[in-house]
């Protein structure tokens, strides 16, 4: 349910807070004095695209939010998706909408203060309001709505989603035999490019962090003369040539003899102790060093063949990495990714025969839900027809028929149901569904569009919307003058199906039929007046007094007489006695 809208500087609105009660809410007032604006204004924060031109002249900005109360509404699976999709926490209950935009063209959107996009605005309104402005009956005239309506009213929608996801299904089968008939050539002409890219890569037989290994080895390699003769010399300085020939004494040696006397000293004199200590570490440092030295002379030789192996190797390397990666993992990875798209290009998907006998199969499935589809939408037409021409009726339409229409057409690659041979189809099933109406007695049923007035569009789209209250699960419903060809006379039958929309909806009406204002459990009146020489627009709440003299002045005028506010005043009464009867307290 919505709570409250607050506006600030949009259009002729300088600032303005309007709190909405459950049940009917109706707003009136002279032509021109902004009415619409909140309409509007309600739609720029449901997501709907808003240019500069509703900055007011001077301001900066122009800002709308809106307060919803989603407490009975937290177990819709709907709601709940949304939610989960963008990050919205519905544990307070409330969800609050706001949209700004500057006089500069940028425009910025939240949702519980969460920064978000007009996109999840308008995923949200889908949810939470339906607006049916002063033209949105002509939405009847489209026959692709038809449909829609029709299958909201039978509550078939997801029967229709079964036959939406099988014919998705049906039509990329259809998609991979097109390829393969119409792509062949190009098909192998990929396979043999894939088949050699993953065997390249595959022979390779790359292993992470082997071209590192690769470097070191070949850095050693290169060098192995240069680094015998040092580890040679290393060796000799610390211990002494193996063949004996030296001019002085080695370093290890000198060490051990020194290390030696050290010990000698610290048997008499304790205090050398801890250097006799360190130097008998040093010692047994050296003796490691030596032995690592001796390893590593002896370890390192100069291997020709080896060298030119690693070369070999790292060439592989640089030439795979030139056509596939920066490095030998994005080499792998573009190999794996190689080979999926290769298992694609030869699997199932790709076998013709396995193709046409789930080709086969799915238009068996869709023959079915098409078929039930079909006739859970036949029963639920004529309940429709017989709904709509009562409501009709009351509304002063006459005896005027109205009727849903059913036709298929043929198709050479259509969907066979009941025998009847191809049936064209889409996501919405096998049936062209278009309302027909004949507006008077005697004449024949034909397309709304090329029969119904403006008024009769108006009062039909209202008498749908009241067989459909039951079924339809948005909470808010606004109508930007419904009554629009309405005249006095049918008020009054107008008044009470937007009152019987309550049992299921909020409602908020713009009007200018005191007989439907009267129905109102929130009146509001607005008004534009001069502030400093410019034209401000404004909304109270009324009730009382006011609320009399407002219907009074809808009535007869202004100024408004006694006459006229005595019979505001029993069309009230008239319509409190109406609502006691109709079962709901008024």
């Amino acid at each position: 349910m919505l709570i409250e809208v607050s506006i600030r500087d949009f259009a002729i609105i300088d600032e303005l807070r309007l709190s909405f009660e459950p049940g009917l809410n109706v707003m009136t007032g002279e032509t021109g004095a902004g009415k619409s604006i909140i309409i509007d204004a309600l739609g720029a924060v449901l997501g709907e695209r808003i240019g500069t031109d509703v900055v007011r002249s001077g301001a900066k900005i122009a800002s709308v939010e809106a307060i919803f109360d989603v407490a009975k509404m937290h177990q819709r699976a709907e709601l709940i998706d949304f939610a989960a999709e963008f990050g919205v926490d519905l544990d307070e209950g409330t969800l609050i909408l706001s949209r700004e935009v500057a006089a500069t063209g940028r425009s910025t959107a939240r949702i519980n203060g969460r920064a978000t996009t007009a996109s999840a605005l308008a995923r949200a309104a889908a949810l939470l309001v339906d607006i049916h402005g002063q033209s949105d009956h002509l939405s009847l005239l489209r026959q692709i709505e038809h449909v829609n309506v029709l299958d909201r009213f039978a509550g078939t929608l997801l029967l229709r989603h079964e036959v939406a996801k099988t014919v998705h299904d049906l039509r990329a089968v259809r998609s991979s035999l097109d390829a393969i008939s119409k792509g062949e050539r190009e098909r192998e002409r990929q396979i043999d490019l894939l088949s050699f890219q993953v065997n390249e890569i595959e022979e390779a037989n790359f292993e992470v962090g082997e071209e590192e290994r690769l470097i070191a080895e070949r850095d050693v390699l290169t060098n192995a003369e240069r680094l015998t003769a040092e580890a040679t010399e290393v060796h000799d300085l610390l211990v002494g040539n193996e063949f004996g020939e030296s001019n002085s004494a080695p370093a290890f040696t000198l060490i051990q003899r020194a290390s030696a006397g050290l010990d000698a000293i610290a048997l008499i004199d304790s205090s050398m102790n801890a250097s006799a200590e360190r130097l008998r570490e040093v010692v047994f440092a050296l003796e490691d060093v030596v032995s690592d030295s001796r390893e590593y002379r002896d370890r390192i030789e100069a291997d020709p063949a080896r060298l030119e192996t690693v070369e070999e190797r790292l060439d592989l390397i640089r030439k795979l990495k030139r056509k596939y990666g920066e490095t030998i993992a994005d080499v792998i990875a573009y190999g794996d990714t190689a080979a999926k798209e290769l298992a694609s290009l030869t699997g199932g998907e790709f076998d013709v025969d396995s193709l046409n006998l789930r080709e086969s199969e799915l238009l068996n499935q869709l023959g079915i839900q098409a078929e039930r589809l079909s006739t859970a939408r036949k029963a639920a037409a004529e309940r429709m027809e017989r709904g709509v021409e009562a409501i009709i009726a009351e509304l002063n339409m006459g005896r005027s028929l109205f009727a849903v229409s059913f036709e298929t057409r043929p198709a050479e690659l259509g969907v066979s149901v009941g025998g009847q041979g191809r049936i064209a189809f889409d996501e919405t099933g096998i049936d062209r569904v278009e309302f027909m109406l004949a507006a008077n007695a005697g004449e024949v049923l034909k397309p709304l569009a090329r029969v119904a007035s403006g008024g009769e569009m108006a009062r039909l789209m209202l008498a749908l919307k009241s067989i459909l209250a039951v079924a339809d699960e948005t909470p808010t419903l606004v109508f930007d003058e419904v009554d629009v060809g309405v005249g006095g006379r049918s008020g009054q039958v107008v008044g009470e199906k937007l009152w019987g929309l309550t049992r299921e909806h909020q409602v908020i009406v713009i009007t200018h039929l005191p007989q439907i204002a009267a129905f109102a459990e929130a009146h509001y009146r607005i008004a534009k007046a001069d502030r400093g020489g410019r034209i401000v627009s404004s909304v109270v709440q009324i009730d009382g007094d006011e609320r009399i003299d407002e219907i009074a002045a809808m009535l007869d005028g202004v100024p408004v007489t006694p006459a006229a506010r005595e019979n505001a005043r029993q069309m009230i009464d008239r319509v409190a006695g109406w609502k006691s009867g109709a079962g709901i307290a008024a």
